[in-house]
């Protein structure tokens, strides 16, 4: 039973904690729900720091979970840019920054990932960037600006969704752009040999040089300022700033310090969970970016550092910590825009899990979709590339585990809603 006498602790102020607290009173729990956030802003969301508010064309103002009155109004107790340093399981405490003391009944870690850092000489130089917080975001908006007036070189290290949406915008304010990857195409690791060329293709008809099979060796400076990066196949190139997107890591140290079960960071890494959100201590669930959950659906232990993970993410696991009976098993989901190709990604087909790919439409001019289906025909994981309104068909097809045709799939006469079973 929940009463006015609990105390709920939120450890993090992403969207995945800002909803957990939405979720918390919509659900007509009347204890204290007190959200711990490291960073000085309210609870914001992440997407458009790299698509419309690096772009210029959101405000500031846009991206944020609530208007900072609301949570008043929820009698939400926020304390901003107060760290929480100290987790107690035993005692039921957690200590912030400044020494307060906070007692919980239940706790949420929500405390999201942080960049992975290039170990690399040179990366103290003032140009090199990443791009994770609102406060990064303000700043590269500013050198993308500047980059682009002056014909600046930008340098990326990395090329998954950050790093190729940051290119994008990027080329929209007129900068020079370079991209360096180890993998053979963009986004390897996700959409695999068959579909990363299609990113490549769209980047360099805009002007984006990339440079596959090659890592970061040094970034060269002068006067704490950047001239180049050196790659370790011996090739130099010219550069006035560099942002590292190079992946982000689980945000766990509060949890490793607290005892907590962690996933196996082979694996990806972040707080193991069960389908509920539960970690190894009966009072502490986690949520978003840091949890490695139990999927049902997928019959495996996934960490999904995407915006939908935390939309959901965060309210199931308030619903879990109020006693509901809770089994998380969301498609993943992600979206990406870049340029004038937007498309939808749904399922979970990592390299050497599917057989084939099947596509529906037209690839060439960037209008289809694709599937991504297992030895079984049982369809993993679907893409929609400037094809809307399907990515709810699509994950209906992923959750209905039946076997699928690739000539039915691949045929747009064949409604994709007549395969559901």
């Amino acid at each position: 039973m929940v009463d006015a006498h609990q105390t709920f602790v939120i450890v993090g102020g992403g969207l995945a904690g800002a909803k957990a607290a939405e979720t918390l009173r919509a659900e007509g729990f009347t204890g204290r729900v007190i959200l711990i956030c490291d960073e000085r802003d309210h609870p914001y969301e992440r997407p458009p720091l790299s698509k419309g508010f690096l772009l210029g064309k959101e405000e500031r103002d846009s991206v944020f979970v609530h208007e900072p009155a609301w949570y008043a109004q929820a009698q939400i107790e926020l304390h901003l840019g107060q760290p929480a340093v100290r987790l107690d399981p035993g005692a039921k405490t957690v200590r912030l920054g400044d020494g307060t003391l906070i007692a919980y009944d239940k706790l949420l870690l929500a405390t999201g990932a942080e960049p992975r850092r290039l170990d690399i000489p040179g990366t103290g130089l003032a140009g090199v960037h990443h791009l994770r917080r609102l406060a990064h975001a303000e700043r590269l908006r500013g050198v993308l600006a500047s980059l682009g007036r002056d014909n600046g070189h930008l340098v990326i290290a990395g090329a998954g969704w950050i790093g190729l949406e940051v290119a994008a915008a990027a080329r929209s304010y007129g900068a020079e752009v370079t991209v360096v990857e180890a993998a053979p195409t963009p986004l390897h690791g996700i959409l695999g040999p068959e579909l990363g060329g299609l990113f490549t293709d769209l980047h360099r008809e805009h002007g984006v040089r990339f440079h596959f099979g090659a890592r970061f060796t040094e970034i060269v400076g002068q006067d704490g300022m950047v001239l180049a990066v050196r790659t370790d196949d011996g090739e130099e190139h010219p550069a006035h700033d560099v942002l590292a997107a190079i992946g982000a890591a689980p945000r766990t140290a509060l949890a490793e310090q607290a005892g907590l079960d962690l996933a196996d960071p082979e694996a990806g890494g972040g707080v193991a969970v069960d389908a509920a959100l539960r970690t190894s201590d009966p009072y502490i669930y986690a949520a978003g970016d840091v949890a490695a959950a139990d999927h049902p659906l997928l019959d495996t232990r996934l960490r999904v550092e995407h915006w939908a993970n935390a939309l959901n993410g965060g309210p199931a696991a308030a619903r879990a910590m109020l006693g509901q009976d809770i089994s998380y098993d969301r498609v993943p989901y992600f979206f990406s825009d870049q340029y004038d190709v937007g498309m939808e990604y749904s399922g979970y087909a990592p390299p050497g899990s599917y057989a084939q790919v099947v596509c529906r439409g037209d690839v060439a001019k960037r209008e289809f979709i694709a599937f991504w289906l297992g030895e079984d025909g049982r369809l993993l994981a679907g893409m929609n590339v400037n094809v809307w309104d399907v990515a709810e068909t699509i994950q209906q097809l992923i959750r209905g585990g039946v076997r699928l045709e690739p000539g039915e799939l691949a045929d747009p006469e064949v409604p994709l809603t007549s395969l559901l079973p």
